[in-house]
């Protein structure tokens, strides 16, 4: 697969507010003071695409309000194209309100808005074809209707084009609860589509099913996944063709705050599939991809914010 250096990525699914509760160790009904961020994987993935230099642009819905300004001003300043970015004036922006307790686990409440009602006549066809690489890594996008129907009939146009497709399932157990069965089949819809697929070893357990790291790629190589990236933390990432396979190893760093790393390590793929000459064959040049990308990954764990703490491509090359 040949890009240009000129090569455009689209990412498509949910941009919303996420409201983080800074009062330490309490639930959200004790929670007095929050702090506003952008949020949203694919939001993430195309400010991580465009930090390093990279023609990102995002697909999504959110509210006619002050919010959905707010969002497409922060993709804006992170000189990412938000000309597909499609307000609604009748549902409001999507928010999400997280606290963090002492035990580790969060307490977590989703309104979910207008990123939920996306519609394929709402989306420019002309710049989803004329981008070379399409990727779906959307948290909320397989959830429900119209958005869900859209995710799916978008990825099989672009299969039908000959795109690449990245896919990344992205498993959020708040969103899901009692669905997994339903998100499973969901997510294996997707990964039978894809050229390149990234998911942590939690995610490909629960997918597969089976424990072992090695034996669950095989099987999303047997879906139809061409390259497969599991993320294991600090050990680096499991990378595989379908012919070949290592861990890839990561860098040593004091994390602060993991928060958009696996986005940024997409972002950071992705922006190196779309500027080069990629053979899927070719693993050890797919080897040298990926350990830049889990030094981007990496290097976003050090600092606060998922988006502001993408680093620039100096400060990646200096690691």
């Amino acid at each position: 697969m040949v890009f240009g250096l000129s090569s455009s990525i689209i990412c498509m699914g949910e941009l919303l507010i996420d409201f983080f509760c800074t009062d330490v160790d309490i639930n959200l009904l004790e929670g007095q003071n929050f702090q506003k961020q952008a949020g949203g994987a694919p939001a993430n993935v195309c400010a991580a695409i465009a930090k390093l230099g990279g023609t990102a642009l995002f697909s999504g819905k959110v509210g006619n309000d002050p919010f959905g300004h707010f969002l497409k001003k922060t993709l804006d300043d992170a000189k990412v194209d938000t000309s597909m970015v499609v307000f609604d004036d009748f549902h409001p922006t999507t928010l999400a309100f997280v606290s963090l307790q002492a035990n580790g686990e969060r307490d977590f409440v989703f309104n979910r808005g207008a990123d939920a009602l996306l519609m394929e006549e709402e989306i420019d066809t002309d710049q989803l074809n004329e981008a070379a690489i399409h990727h779906f890594g959307s948290a909320t996008a397989l959830l429900s209707d119209p958005f869900q129907s859209t995710y799916f009939q978008v990825m099989n146009n672009a299969k039908a084009q000959g795109k690449f497709i990245s896919f990344d399932p992205n498993y959020r157990k708040d969103l899901w609860k009692n669905r997994i069965p339903e998100f499973i089949e969901l997510a294996k819809a997707g990964i039978s589509l894809a050229d390149f697929v990234k998911v942590s070893d939690e995610e490909l357990k629960l997918i597969t099913g089976i424990k072992t790291v090695a034996e669950g790629t095989n099987y999303l190589h047997e879906l139809g996944a061409k390259i497969v990236a599991v993320t294991l933390g600090s050990e680096g990432t499991y990378l595989s063709n379908g012919q070949n396979s290592e861990i890839v190893p990561s860098v040593k760093i004091k994390s602060i705050d993991s928060t958009g790393a696996g986005d940024a390590f997409v972002g950071a793929t992705l922006f190196q599939f779309a500027k080069a000459n990629l053979e899927i064959a070719d693993f050890e040049r797919l080897k040298e991809m990926i350990y830049f990308s889990n030094k981007v990954g990496a290097l976003v764990c050090t600092k606060v914010g998922a988006i502001t703490a993408i680093p620039a491509i100096e400060d990646i090359l200096s690691v």
